[in-house]
């Protein structure tokens, strides 16, 4: 009963184990499929910044490199060259939809400094050569809307003569802030004047009238629309859909499952913000695409855990086995030591205790002290000799066997021993083969025995063949027992192992197989078993052949 409630706390605790390593691998998934959706979130939230970069790179290469080209022709461009660079930028930047070019005449006047359009040129697609909307000849009225872009960058340039320090180039600073004037849709831009232009200007502000030349300069108003960027997703896995709209444009749909962020975009574009959108369920493939190495991950720490588990189990397992088996192997022991000890003890005290023994009575004691001295001399000698194997501590003692007289021997004294067995022999082609004569003798000793042992009384029946095979020399014991379960077969060979039957209720060690499986691996042999229950078994022991 103690040794059942000790492996059904066993179960238990593997019961327990299993239990909390499947719980501690659900939530691990479950961490990890939340740390994951978290760093998703926070992605759609944070990489807005490259999309933007991304589709805003456009507007960045025209506003930076693209406008101050105006500056290279220093304000001599005339109809022809300004239509020629209207072209290139109406061509390459589709949000630019519309471009007004004013040729500017700088000169003196008795005010001080004189700026007037001279001409104003509008650049469209679909009239690239442009047209010509104001013209000083025609003393035309300029758009009122047209005028106000050349009066902010005339009033800006003229605020910027009487600023300007002619011992020094011109910064950033000051460009910014009177070369451009960027507005919602729009940029104006006036190219900037080269340093003994603002000297001269200067003097015409100043009321000099040495000058009578008149200067030519050029500005340029771009209207923007910012709604034919191009835009480009560089975060397909993040964002389902990317839009333009208006600053302050707020999304009517109450769905839960949406996601939204924006980012406002610059300069003349601001008017309008980059407006992201994703569903949870779109987001999911990502989600699961990066959650896939953290599940792989932890399953792999699952299995070797599980791996650890089992490894630590089995050897549980196989200290409670052999526990077992020794336990088993001492109480069996004990039993055969008993048995015989019983045994010489009762016929010594009927020896004592008798007044006189007839012949006959004292051969009959004579013969069981013989016999029962045998029987401890060999469980002793086979434990020696086990021990003696497994160390490696005897040497074969090799000599020549004549195998007819070897098989004779051991079949005579087995016939006087069990009357009742029926043993024959073969010999095929081989007569004699060199060999430990006494190791040899034992492994027939031990498998004849067996064959005895496991056999009902009326098939104790066991045929020995010899024959030689290749360089080989072949033994096959053939008998007629009880047979040998199948998922008992590879366990036979095993130290202190017995097959549960009816033919070892009265006490096995079980050494026997395992003792002949060491002799025959320390004399570079082998033994295999075939065996059907209830037909008998069949051992075939295979040793190297010498003659």
């Amino acid at each position: 009963m103690a040794r059942q409630e000790y492996y059904r706390k066993n179960y238990w605790l593997i019961t327990l184990f299993v239990v909390l390593a499947t719980a501690l691998f659900i939530i691990a998934l479950g961490l990890a499929k939340k740390y994951v959706r978290n760093v998703i979130e926070n992605e759609f939230v944070g990489k807005k910044v490259d999309v933007l970069e991304q589709n805003i790179a456009t507007y960045n290469d025209f506003f930076f490199n693209k406008i101050p080209e105006v500056s290279f022709y220093q304000g001599y461009l005339d109809s022809t060259t300004a239509t020629i660079y209207a072209d290139s930028i109406l061509a390459k930047y589709s949000f630019v939809n519309r471009i007004v070019f004013f040729d500017v005449h700088i000169g003196h006047s008795t005010s001080g400094l004189s700026i007037h359009p001279k001409l104003v040129y509008e650049f469209t697609r679909d009239h690239l050569k442009g047209n010509i909307i104001y013209d000083e000849k025609e003393n035309e009225k300029l758009d009122l809307r047209v005028a106000d872009d050349f009066l902010g960058m005339a009033g800006k340039l003229d605020e910027f003569i009487g600023l300007a320090d002619t011992s020094r180039s011109i910064n950033n600073d000051e460009i910014n802030k009177f070369f451009y004037t960027i507005l919602p849709e729009k940029i104006t831009y006036m190219n900037i004047p080269r340093k003994e232009d603002i000297k001269v200007y200067k003097q015409f502000e100043e009321g000099n009238t040495h000058h009578v030349s008149i200067y030519e300069h050029d500005i340029f108003t771009y209207y923007i629309d910012p709604k034919e960027i191009k835009l480009e997703n560089n975060h397909p896995e993040l964002y389902e859909q990317i839009e333009i709209k208006p600053l302050f444009y707020s999304t009517l749909d109450t769905d839960p499952d949406l996601l939204t962020t924006e980012s406002p975009l610059p300069g003349a574009l601001a008017a309008y913000k980059l407006y992201f959108t994703s569903k949870r369920s779109f987001l999911a493939d990502e989600i699961n695409r990066r959650f896939l190495p953290f599940a792989l991950l932890i399953s792999v720490g699952y299995f070797v855990l599980f791996i650890i588990g089992y490894l630590i189990y089995r050897n549980v397992s196989f200290n409670n086995r052999m526990f077992q088996l020794q336990y088993d192997f001492v109480n069996n022991l004990t039993h055969e030591f008993k048995t015989p000890v019983s045994v010489i003890k009762i016929a010594g005290n009927n020896i004592r205790s008798a007044k006189e023994l007839k012949e006959d009575t004292r051969k009959h004691y004579g013969k069981i002290l013989d016999e029962e001295a045998d029987k401890l001399n060999n469980l002793l000698n086979t434990l020696l000799s086990f021990t003696q194997i497994e160390n490696k501590s005897i040497k074969l003692k090799y000599e020549q066997v004549v195998l007819h007289e070897f098989c004779e021997n051991i079949v005579n004294s087995y016939k006087i021993r069990y009357p009742d067995f029926h043993l024959h022999y073969l010999i095929k082609d081989v007569s004699t083969f060199y060999t430990d004569r006494v190791l040899l003798g034992s492994v027939f000793q031990n498998l004849i025995d067996n064959a005895y042992k496991y056999s009902e009384a009326q098939k104790r029946e066991l045929k020995i063949t010899i024959f030689k095979q290749k360089k080989q020399i072949m033994f096959k014991f053939v008998d007629k027992g009880i047979g040998i379960p199948k998922n008992e077969l590879v366990n036979i060979f095993k130290k202190f192992y017995r097959v549960k039957s009816q033919y070892n209720q009265q006490g096995s060690v079980g050494l026997g197989l395992a003792f002949c499986k060491e002799l025959l691996m320390f004399m570079n042999g082998d033994i295999q078993v075939t065996s059907t229950e209830g037909k008998g078994s069949t051992f075939l022991v295979t040793l190297p052949y010498a003659e």
